[in-house]
């Protein structure tokens, strides 16, 4: 039995989280200036989803013809929602497509799945302080927010795999937005406790819907559903609601025990920015990160091999111990979520279209008989080299490599690619392609006069951050 000292003291890891959230100030320039790409990219990500009905079946309230007075826009429509809501609308946008960004460790996920919460938090809380006659908040407070989730969910992942024990990364989105929103929201240091600890109660959802023979599109609005969960824990702890001082560490009843094998959490670094430093861009292809070097290697073999696909023998595709646990599949596709989680199903696009757009995973592209005639044809092996490296802290890469043989007994080079184009060691060489992806994306939803009023602010960094988020979320709504 637990002495009474022992029943009053706090789970470390819910203080150090509330610590840091309240009062880590960041000083990193790379970090804000990345998290300024981050932030544009990400909402880039949600105005294509758009074009998708099977997402925007999704939007709006939740009972039609709802009114929310200042309430939380949700960009390219003209929802006005609560922002509980509006966090699942915008979350949901953003994760559609699986463009946004990535992290990648003993746990995998998309730090940017945390704007969802962020922004509508943001734009809710601005709209009310303007009611009061209060000061709003601008998008630098929006990215500071950002950095902080993404380094919060990113040191999670970096030593606890809720993947090894059936949980989903979603979990972690959760965790980093309930921090903070709440402090967006005016929590206090027990408020942020207090959130943080119901947040880890209600668990996670399984990965059930990411792995045959299940795979489906929840993946796609999961972190949508964690971020709104996050925004609504956080709404009550301001109000006063209670929490849980050992909702981890509690002996048979807390998460540890319960859901997490008994093992102890751990976080292996102080929260800073690394993570926002170190994250990774979706720049070239909508694919699981894991493959991204895969669909370089086979895009650059596209033009060698184009006019002779009838005459491959076999293709050999050399990886990294995580994707051959996550998207080395064989058999049956069922639908887009399978395809765009399928090693061998990129990496055949790749080599039949020389490119990898969001279509490509859709029914009339997967009815080409070539495509899975290339995935049979298919031998994926692991280089140990290329998993050590994945988990080198100083290296973090996500290696593939492809070569194509032939019937005649030749082959193509095997093209090794050890970084894609949105890591860290790439960055200079992936702006360009960061803002040109984020202008394509836009294009598709607004006409020539708003887009252009959008991007004359969206790439100023100092214009962009200065303003006040409810005004550049109005300039968003179509």
């Amino acid at each position: 039995m637990l002495k009474v000292d022992e029943q009053k003291k706090t789970d470390a890891l819910l203080e150090e989280i509330a610590e840091y959230v309240l009062n880590k100030e960041i000083t990193s320039e790379e970090a804000y200036s990345t998290a300024h790409y981050v932030f544009i990219d990400t909402i880039g990500c949600g105005i294509l989803a758009l074009n998708y009905p099977e997402c925007t079946k999704h939007l709006g309230p939740i009972v039609p013809g709802t009114v929310v007075p200042n309430g939380t826009r949700v960009p390219g429509t003209s929802h006005v929602l609560d922002p509980v809501q509006g966090a699942f609308n915008i979350g949901t946008i953003i994760r559609w497509l699986d463009y946004n960004d990535t992290w990648l460790a003993a746990e995998w996920g998309h730090p940017s799945d945390n704007l969802g919460g962020i922004l509508a938090v943001a734009d809710f809380v601005s709209q009310e302080r303007l009611a009061k006659g209060q000061e709003p908040l601008n998008v630098h407070d929006v990215l500071e927010a950002m950095i902080k989730a993404h380094e919060i969910q990113g040191v999670l992942a970096l030593e606890n795999s809720l993947n090894r024990v059936g949980l989903d990364h979603v979990m972690f989105v959760k965790i980093a937005t309930t921090a903070v929103v709440t402090k967006m929201l005016g929590g206090n240091r027990e408020e942020i406790i207090n959130a943080l600890s119901n947040a880890w109660i209600d668990n996670s959802s399984l990965r059930t819907y990411r792995h045959a023979p299940n795979t489906g599109s929840r993946k796609s609005w999961a972190a949508g559903d964690a971020t709104s969960r996050a925004v609504r824990l956080a709404m009550m702890a301001v109000k006063g609601e209670m929490g849980y001082k050992t909702a981890l560490s509690a002996p048979g009843w807390g998460f540890q025990d319960v859901l997490f094998n008994k093992q102890e959490l751990t976080v292996k670094q102080p929260f800073d920015s690394y993570v926002m430093e170190n994250v990774l861009f979706k720049v070239s292809y909508p694919a699981e990160f894991h493959a991204q070097t895969a669909a370089e290697a086979a895009v650059k073999l596209h033009p060698e091999v184009k006019g002779r696909i009838d005459e491959i023998d076999h293709i050999t595709i050399t990886t990294h111990e995580s994707a051959i646990r996550i998207i080395d599949k064989k058999g049956s596709l069922n639908n887009p979520a399978d395809r765009d989680h399928c090693l061998q199903y990129i990496t055949a696009i790749g080599l039949l279209k020389g490119n990898i757009v969001a279509e490509d995973y859709e029914d009339d592209v997967a009815a080409d008989p070539r495509v899975d005639m290339l995935r049979e044809k298919m031998v994926v092996s692991e280089n140990e080299n290329y998993s050590k490296d994945y988990l080198d802290p100083n290296k973090r890469s996500i290696a593939n490599a492809v070569q194509v043989h032939f019937k005649d007994g030749t082959s193509t080079e095997q093209v090794d690619c050890e970084y894609p184009l949105g890591h860290r060691f790439r960055r200079e060489e992936a702006v360009p392609k960061i803002l040109e992806k984020y202008a394509q994306n836009m294009a598709t939803q607004y006409a020539s006069k708003q887009l252009k009023q959008i991007e004359a602010v969206s790439y100023d960094y100092k214009k962009l951050t200065a303003m006040n988020v409810n005004e550049f979320m109005e300039l968003l709504v179509k």
